[in-house]
């Protein structure tokens, strides 16, 4: 009744070629509209600044609310502004929305700039990955 299980039946429990669950998502990061960081901010998750950086922010997707404010550069691969930012903005998918104002130069692939939204700089999009020097394309056949 209260034997220990066979192993190989145990074993044998999990279907072929199920792996084991993944990793726990990263959950998304706040800086809340009553705070203030001073210096670099980095993240592999989601950012949402509501108050005040001064500093370059490195993260994978971030949204800036309509109370935050960055100074310095920021890299992403998402941007999704609608505060104030002074710096440059470098991501694959920057949104500027209608209360957005940017002051400093937009590197992207895709740009979008809602009516209202206040922008001045540059913009520089970048050309998607060209193939790897010395790479062989194949033969046409003969």
């Amino acid at each position: 009744m209260f034997s220990k299980p066979n192993k190989s039946v145990t074993a044998n429990m999990r279907p072929e070629g199920l792996e084991a669950p993944a990793r726990k998502p990263i959950p998304f990061s706040l800086i809340a509209e009553t705070v203030t960081l001073e210096g670099d901010l980095s993240s592999n998750g989601d950012v949402q600044i509501d108050g005040a950086v001064r500093g370059d922010l490195k993260v994978t997707h971030l949204s800036v609310g309509e109370t935050g404010q960055i100074e310095g550069s920021i890299s992403a691969e998402t941007a999704e502004i609608r505060g104030l930012v002074v710096g440059a903005i470098t991501a694959k998918t920057i949104r500027l929305h209608a209360s957005a104002k940017v002051e400093g130069d937009l590197t992207h692939l895709q740009l979008s700039i809602d009516s209202g939204a206040q922008f001045i700089g540059r913009s520089i999009q970048l050309t998607p990955s060209a193939p790897a020097e010395g790479s062989v394309a194949p033969a046409a056949a003969e």
